[in-house]
C-alpha cells in the first residue's frame, strides 16, 4: 500500500514498484529498498522449505514427482509474497523516517 494515501498502488509488477502512486502521485523512484530483502528472504525460505521437504520425505516417502509438484509452487509463492511484503515494509519505513539517499554532492570532501 502507498505510504502516503494507503491505496494498493505500490507495485507495478509482480515485485517491482510502480514509478508513482496512481492515486496521490507519490514518486517511488526516490526510495532505495535495494536487493537486501531478496537475498535474506530467499535464504530463510529456502532453509524452511528444505527442512519441511526432508521431514515430509522421511515421514511419508512420497515419489519424486510429488515433491516437485508440492515444493516448487510453494517456494515460488512464498518468495514472491515475502518480497512484496518486505519491500513494502522497507519503503514505508523509509517514507515515515524521511530517509533519503546520500548523493555525492551532499558529501563534503575533507
Amino acid at each position: 500500500m502507498c505510504p502516503r494515501c494507503g491505496k494498493r498502488t505500490l507495485f507495478g509488477g509482480l515485485t517491482n514498484f510502480a514509478e508513482t502512486c496512481r492515486n496521490c502521485g507519490l514518486n517511488f523512484a526516490g526510495f532505495n529498498v535495494g536487493d537486501g530483502p531478496a537475498a535474506f528472504l530467499t535464504l530463510i525460505i529456502g532453509a524452511l522449505i528444505v527442512g519441511l521437504a526432508l521431514w515430509f520425505d522421511a515421514a511419508v516417502r512420497p515419489p519424486l514427482w510429488l515433491h516437485a509438484v508440492l515444493w516448487i509452487p510453494l517456494t515460488a509463492g512464498a518468495v514472491i509474497f515475502g518480497l512484496r511484503a518486505a519491500k513494502a515494509w522497507l519503503l514505508d519505513a523509509e517514507y515515515r523516517r524521511k530517509a533519503a539517499e546520500v548523493r555525492n554532492e551532499d558529501v563534503r570532501s575533507e
